[in-house]
């Protein structure tokens, strides 16, 4: 008899650990609480323009194409990747910008553009990042279970100083304060803190420089699809609009799943792909948890949450000067940043992520018009802020300050919005404190010390998704579904 797999949550960990399970063979079958799969890349449909939720950065495709290889399918059979190029323009104050472009020599030649004394200073940069991503890159799909695991790279970590903080870190080899600021933002991608998020995270800029940035065609959304399209085609069931209410435990072990209809799903594995605070801190009775304690939950740190606006227009702004993807910095941003992360206060001032993908995708739109996606970091829900109030006063601030830089006469042309907030995070996506992608990413919480894949409580219960490791962002996230496939595949070899 085929051994059973419950997975709960459609997220790109989940879809991946399911895919892996049932190319082998397993029973798999996955509840999500939502009308359509997805997690944080759930794509919404208004007026006819489709926004992404979600992630909408791809890097590392061969990621995507070694799930489908695994199966004997071809990615490219189910959706396409489209490389951009710059994978980000980058805007200061004074809308000053800055080309992150792929090839090196269009790099340097915007960094001389700058300023040219910081060119031999980044190829520094570059070098030793480069040993960075050669080093740990490997450790991303593998599993920290153990210690020693941990203790095993401490070495490199310190002989690379790879413990600073990835502002620090940058500003050793740069000068120019906006160059620094290009050079570290890179944390603020799995929703940690340029200033004390360790740069072993600078891996990240070389899995850009190794295999690009990439838009997928329809959006993140499409790239979901597809996911789930070859998870059906291998046998596996999806059930929508079912919410897990419990996991159940017999016995020290993790025996399926409670419904929020009260129905019980018994299974051999059960592997969470919610977020693994609110999992531990509310679908598993505290009585069971000797290390997932409410008082360990608690004193964990998290990452920021986001306020999310999408938005389309009447017509196009391809006369503008933004890109694909942009990035806004504020003049105050490092005590923007300290008020969210550390103080947990909402400032007057923001940064912005502007996501524009009708420049690449127009398909994604109506004929004529324009699509977009403003993010700004926050502070979780201990700020205190009151989102049902705040909310479209934040959406009011944003939405003028686009219009008086970057998209004349913006309200005038608006006929699509939507918006998500912290409380979307917490209510919606059960994200624990409204954090929008869970743990927060720091040395005390990586590797061995981050929440495990495997559950440190509970037999036969895995995590996949941004909380556990590697941490937040698709190739990591992707990486969780590929440890614990492995796992459950080795130990019933």
């Amino acid at each position: 008899m085929r051994k059973q797999i419950i997975v709960i949550g459609s997220g790109f960990g989940g879809l991946g650990a399911a895919i892996r399970l049932a190319a082998k063979g397993y029973d798999v079958e996955i509840f999500e609480k939502r009308d359509k799969p997805g997690g944080r890349g759930y794509q919404y449909e208004v007026n006819g323009f489709k926004f992404d939720g979600g992630p909408t950065v791809i890097t590392a495709p061969y990621m995507f194409d070694e799930l489908f290889e695994g199966t004997g399918k071809k990615r490219e059979d189910y959706f396409s990747l489209v490389p951009l190029d710059p994978f980000y323009r980058i805007f200061d104050h004074h809308g000053n910008h800055f080309d992150y472009f792929h090839h090196l020599d269009d790099f340097l030649k915007e960094i001389e553009r700058i300023n040219p004394k910081d060119v031999k200073g980044y190829q520094k940069f570059d070098r030793h990042t480069r040993k960075i991503f050669e080093l740990f890159h490997p450790y991303t799909d593998k599993p920290f279970y153990k210690l020693n695991d941990m203790m095993k790279i401490v070495p490199d970590v310190m002989r690379l100083q790879a413990f600073a903080g990835a502002y620090l870190f940058a500003a050793r080899y740069i000068r120019d304060p906006f160059l620094r600021r290009v050079f570290s933002f890179h944390p603020l991608l799995i929703c940690g803190n340029p200033f004390d998020t360790p740069a072993i995270f600078t891996l990240i800029v070389q899995f850009e420089r190794e295999w690009g940035v990439h838009y997928g065609l329809g959006g993140t959304g499409a790239v979901v699809r597809g996911l789930a399209k070859l998870f059906e085609e291998l046998g596996g069931i999806i059930h929508y609009n079912m919410e897990v209410k419990e996991i159940i435990i017999e016995k020290g072990r993790a025996a399926g799943v409670r419904l929020d209809d009260g129905s019980d799903h018994y299974a051999d594995r059960v592997v969470c792909n919610g977020d693994v605070a609110f999992a531990y801190r509310h679908l598993i009775p505290e009585q069971y948890r000797k290390k997932y304690t409410n008082l360990h939950i608690d004193h964990m740190r998290y990452s920021m949450s986001l306020f999310v606006w999408y938005f389309g227009t009447k017509k196009r702004y391809l006369d503008s000067p933004l890109r694909h993807h942009n990035i806004i910095f504020t003049k105050n941003y490092r005590k923007l940043l300290s008020n969210i992360f550390n103080k947990h206060i909402l400032s007057d001032d923001f940064s912005l992520y502007l996501h524009m993908p009708s420049i690449t995708d127009p398909t994604i739109a109506p004929e004529g018009c324009e699509s977009f996606y403003v993010l700004s970091p926050v502070p979780i829900l201990d700020s205190g802020t009151d989102w049902e109030v705040m909310e479209p006063i934040y959406r009011d601030k944003i939405a003028q300050f686009l219009e008086e830089n970057y998209l004349p006469d913006l309200r005038a042309n608006l006929i699509a919005e939507h918006s998500i907030d912290p409380l979307h995070f917490q209510n919606t996506l059960n994200s624990y404190k409204g954090a929008a992608f869970s743990v927060k990413p720091s040395l005390l919480q990586s590797g061995y010390f981050r929440p495990h894949n495997k559950s440190e409580d509970f037999n036969d219960l895995y995590f996949v998704g941004a909380g556990v490791h590697p941490g937040a962002g698709v190739p990591a996230v992707l990486s969780s579904g590929k440890i614990v496939a492995q796992d459950i595949i080795t130990e019933d070899a």
